[in-house]
């Protein structure tokens, strides 16, 4: 079984990592106690490499890393790289969501087209990390639907549905998201380049 270090302690992405990349690869990512990696990127590719980086040099494994963030065109492209944190440090994902809901209020829904974008960044395997991206394009309704998924899912309807993400099953979401599209031009390239 190959070994993979992902720099991230967020759950939810650690799970939806583990949906996509199978049984075949086991995951490691930092301890609870472990120090935070410092988002200070201006970018998503930026934040992405810094944490690639750091898991690789923490793990001396192939590290994996991922930013995602949402992009709103009626806020010019906010929350953007401050997706995570739109409300402040230690936002809660309600607390960005009802951030984003009070900015947009009034706004036309012809006006709330958006896109998640996803940059996953892989270091160790080359003397320079890797770039893959994925992005989902879609709108931003008025009221939260939905159990499932996270962060700005139950308020992001992907362009073709109905549905928002959070109403999605786990298989729909992984098929058409950013996060989904981004590894699986990692896992092209990683399973040609190193997996056996």
């Amino acid at each position: 079984m190959t070994k993979l270090y992902v720099s991230t302690k967020n759950p939810d992405k650690l799970r939806e990592l583990g949906e996509l990349l199978g049984a075949d690869v086991e995951l490691l990512h930092p301890d609870p106690g472990d120090p935070e990696i410092e988002e200070t990127g201006a970018t998503l590719s930026e934040n992405a490499r810094l944490k690639a980086e750091a898991g690789h040099r923490r793990s001396g494994l192939i590290s994996l890393a991922d930013d995602t963030g949402l992009e709103v065109d009626a806020l010019s492209g906010a929350p953007g790289v401050y997706s995570a944190r739109y409300a402040g440090p230690g936002a809660s994902y309600r607390d960005n969501l009802q951030r984003l809901l009070r900015e947009l209020h009034g706004t036309d829904p012809a006006h709330r087209t958006a896109r998640f974008r996803c940059v996953i960044c892989c270091a160790g395997v080359d003397n320079e990390p890797r770039r893959f991206d994925g992005v989902l394009a879609g709108r931003i309704i008025d009221t939260p639907r939905g159990d499932r998924g996270f962060g700005y899912d139950p308020v992001f309807v992907p362009d073709g549905e109905e549905r928002t993400l959070a109403e999605l099953s786990a298989d729909e979401k992984n098929r058409i998201s950013h996060r989904g599209r981004a590894l699986r031009a990692f896992l092209a390239w990683w399973r040609e380049r190193v997996a056996v």
